[in-house]
């Protein structure tokens, strides 16, 4: 076992000392973002007590990557990636600070959250294509799909300490300080990125277009390519159907288990270990060939997962269903992702991950909206279990280009 994993993707991915640095770095900020992401929920959710305000506050964050992120993509693939990386730590580093101050002082309202909320949207849209695009940079080719699984893994490793950090600092300190906190693991991570090198830096010279007219290159690519395109659809799809579930949790730890914090916390957590036990694998397993049937094919396990979890009759089993329910919407997105960003050239990078990224933000955000709306008439269950239903579809759709998909993106 132990020389299996010496042997695996992880192992090729983390012997590259700059993308350790820039792993670890990543790492501690993602714990502050889940921390302050379940401080918000909470936070909406005490102001409001409505499913509907915990969807527009989704939509508020992750909706203006449909405005923002194509121009981030092209804003990647003309400047410094690193240099956009951290500009915008910077700002979000502010935005938590701000969120602090009005929380401790008793100024916060659900106005002043959706305002700020709307800010740390843009800043991460806008931004998250040069981040994204940096790890290739780090690693060699044939490292890439291992560094971008361990990365989700890192992710959801956060998505499963972070929410366990803010059940403590909320019961302890109170919500504000949870704000205060990701605050400071953004200052680490910035630190990081000042000081990283890249020693695998793509090698392409930047057109001298605008940035419209890069965009527009970007969409023609991605409409052409036989594996991307049906890919993205596939991920939209799922994510409008699906991954809103994560977003509308304060709605179940409030009104169905009625379980408090601690339970949005224990649910929260559950999706955190699901999704990093799916991502290890994809890390671990190294390889491109058969990833695209994998996606696929999860596509069908998050949907069942998520029906069942939507009638769950007790907490502890809903916990297991939401695992499951994302280990599978994991294993989509991630194997989607890896997939798409060994298929693209370099200089095509920034735009192809952009769509992705805002597919990834606004997708759910729609969703969440959506379902969350029809909770306020249907209740929790049934609006979430029809709307995983509808994924079924989905997944047989992706099947009947299985092998034309592959053929494109497992080369």
């Amino acid at each position: 076992m132990l020389k299996s994993l010496a042997g695996g993707g992880i192992a090729r991915a983390m012997r590259h000392r700059q993308y350790r640095n820039f792993v670890t770095g990543d790492g501690i900020s993602l714990v502050g973002v889940w921390v302050q992401r379940v401080a918000m929920g909470w936070l909406v959710w005490e102001l409001t007590h409505s499913g509907l305000w915990l969807g527009i506050v989704a939509m508020a964050e992750l909706f203006p990557s449909i405005l923002c992120a194509p121009l981030g993509g092209a804003l990647a693939d003309k400047c410094d990636r690193r240099k956009i990386t951290v500009a915008a730590e910077v700002l979000l580093l502010m935005q938590a600070l701000v969120l602090a101050l009005l929380t401790w002082t008793g100024l916060i309202d659900i106005w002043w959250l959706l305002g700020l909320t709307l800010l740390r949207g843009i800043l991460n849209a806008g931004s998250h294509p040069a981040r994204q695009a940096l790890v290739p940079s780090l690693v060699p080719p044939e490292d890439i799909s291992s560094a971008i699984a361990f990365n989700s893994m890192v992710f959801n490793i956060a998505r499963f300490i972070g929410p366990a950090v803010a059940g403590i600092i909320i019961a302890h300190l109170g919500i504000a300080s949870a704000f205060a906190y990701n605050a400071a693991s953004f200052l680490v991570f910035i630190v990081v990125l000042l000081q990283m090198k890249m020693p695998y830096a793509e090698q392409f010279t930047r057109k001298h277009q605008s940035l419209y007219a890069q965009m527009a290159e970007g969409l023609t690519y991605i409409a052409g390519h036989a594996g991307i395109g049906p890919m993205l659809i596939l991920l939209t799809l799922t994510s409008v159907l699906v991954r809103p579930l994560a977003d509308l949790l304060p709605g179940y730890a409030g009104a169905v288990f009625e379980s408090g914090a601690t339970g949005l916390a224990w649910l929260t957590s559950a999706m955190g270990l699901g999704s990093m036990v799916a991502a290890f694998g994809i890390a671990q397993r190294g390889r491109i060939a058969g990833l695209t049937n994998l996606a696929v094919a999860n596509s069908c396990v998050m949907s069942v997962a998520t029906v069942a979890f939507a009638f769950a009759p007790n907490f502890w089993l809903a916990l297991f269903l939401l695992a499951v329910a994302s280990y599978g919407i994991t294993v989509t997105g991630v194997g989607g992702q890896a997939l798409i960003q060994s298929a693209v050239p370099g200089e095509l990078r920034g735009r192809v991950v952009s769509i992705y990224g805002m597919i990834f933000r606004a997708a759910p955000a729609s969703g969440a909206l959506m379902i969350g709306a029809l909770s306020e008439y249907f209740g929790w269950r049934w609006p979430m279990a029809l709307s995983a239903m509808l994924c079924f579809v989905v997944w047989f759709w992706a099947r009947s280009r299985l092998k034309s998909m592959a053929a494109a993106m497992e080369l």
